[in-house]
């Protein structure tokens, strides 16, 4: 019996590839039988991700979505894809009183439009095949919550939600899926080197009805579900993986 879960045989895009929940979604689909092409700005960490997917065919492209130049580069060295998940992000937490207009730009020109003016781009280049799927790792920040010093973030994220609506809709005559997953906090050391301390942290742990936060393969594993022909008839839409942090 064919599995619909399966994505084996699959040619998959992932961006943010070189740390956290992008290394783990291009590790987790390369176990799951996917060819994977792999990007994000740390060429060293990105060499460290390919080192560790299983099977064979991978390709690399160091390449920074902010940039418009690495952007048109990246476009141009994709070939003709089955899904895209675009895991890049940044944060840079900050009070709103505190952040100004170049703040802003740094956080949307990766959180936002560098996913999707890549998306734009490798459409109109023709390099998303029919029945592909285009996932988009949001936050339940900015969409259903927010958080201290998170302003610009969450902006980032609430934008990004709201065009997937919309690129669902433009792209389902093409059969092309568009959704995003929305996690809670998952523990990949984002925070590090910030001002958020291990206490609040640990304070914020409590806060999650399941005890803990995420692990990021739990968000690879809906991502592969987003990917698969599983999901072919889900579009637009968000899919809460949070461990019951939003149900309180």
């Amino acid at each position: 019996m064919d599995n619909p879960f399966s994505i084996d045989g699959k040619l998959i895009l992932v961006t943010g590839a070189s740390s956290g929940i992008g290394k783990s979604i291009a590790v987790e689909c390369s176990k799951a039988g996917a060819t994977l092409i792999i990007t994000g700005r740390d060429s060293d960490r990105l060499s460290q991700t390919f080192q560790v997917l299983s099977g064979g065919g991978h390709i690399v492209v160091s390449a920074d979505i902010s940039s418009d130049d690495d952007l048109q580069k990246l476009a141009e060295a994709v070939p003709k894809i089955d899904g895209v998940v675009h895991a890049a992000g940044i944060i840079n937490p900050k009070p709103f009183q505190f952040i100004d207009r170049k703040e802003l730009e740094k956080v949307m020109n990766t959180n936002f439009f560098g996913p999707v003016l890549l998306t734009n781009e490798i459409l109109r280049k023709k390099k998303i095949n029919k029945n592909s799927s285009v996932v988009f790792v949001s936050s339940v920040s900015g969409v259903l919550c927010s958080f201290f010093g998170g302003t610009s973030y969450s902006a980032s994220k609430g934008a990004l939600n709201g065009i997937i609506k919309g690129m669902a809709l433009d792209l389902a005559p093409k059969k092309i899926r568009v959704n995003a997953i929305i996690p809670g906090m998952v523990d990949t050391g984002f925070f590090q080197g910030t001002s958020i301390s291990e206490q609040d942290l640990e304070e914020d742990r409590r806060r999650y009805p399941l005890g803990r936060y995420g692990k990021p393969e739990e968000v690879a594993y809906a991502a592969i579900f987003l990917l698969s022909d599983a999901s072919a008839w889900t579009t637009g839409t968000n899919l809460l993986v949070d461990g019951g942090f939003t149900l309180i």
